[in-house]
């Protein structure tokens, strides 16, 4: 059985300069997939155009938090779909002390004990604030179920290549 790390984080989404909004991130880690993190967010965060990241977007009968909606709020017609980025646990790692980041994937510490993760699309750019410590837990709870420097030994080529292939 392989240890699978999942911990739910809040995060500011910045929408402007003067302007967050609130929502809730799950972080994960798998053993079985030594090298990586995954960050899922809630659908309706989505940078695609139907969908923009914010949360004051709509409130017609087709967002997915509305009351009126003919399935109920997201929470009450069962688990909420998510979107889900992956980057390697060592940028996460580094990020949190200096700049870090090449691609779509940026991190970097903020003022006042905050981290910035920064997501790039071909539909735009996303800025997360996140505090720190809850960061750090996190990796820390990952370092436990495959300490750093091991994730090579743990690392399953043969499945690793299959899965690239599929």
């Amino acid at each position: 059985m392989s240890a699978v790390v999942e911990q739910a984080v809040q995060a500011h989404l910045i929408l402007s300069t003067r302007r967050s909004a609130r929502l809730r991130v799950t972080l994960r880690y798998r053993a079985d997939d030594p090298l990586a993190v995954r960050m899922g967010f809630p659908a309706e965060y989505s940078l695609d155009a139907e969908h923009p990241m914010d949360p004051e977007y709509s409130t017609g009968p087709e967002h997915p938090m509305d009351p009126e909606h003919p399935m109920g709020p997201a929470s009450a017609a069962g688990p909420e779909p998510e979107i889900e980025w992956i980057f390697a646990r060592h940028l996460l790692a580094a990020g949190l002390d200096l700049p870090s980041g090449v691609g779509d994937v940026h991190i970097r510490p903020a003022q006042e004990r905050h981290t910035v993760v920064e997501l790039r699309a071909a539909e735009g750019v996303a800025l997360l604030r996140f505090d720190t410590a809850g960061l750090r837990r996190f990796l820390w709870h990952s370092y436990l179920a495959v300490p750093e420097g091991e994730e090579f030994q743990r690392l399953d080529a043969d499945r690793a290549l299959a899965e690239l292939l599929s």
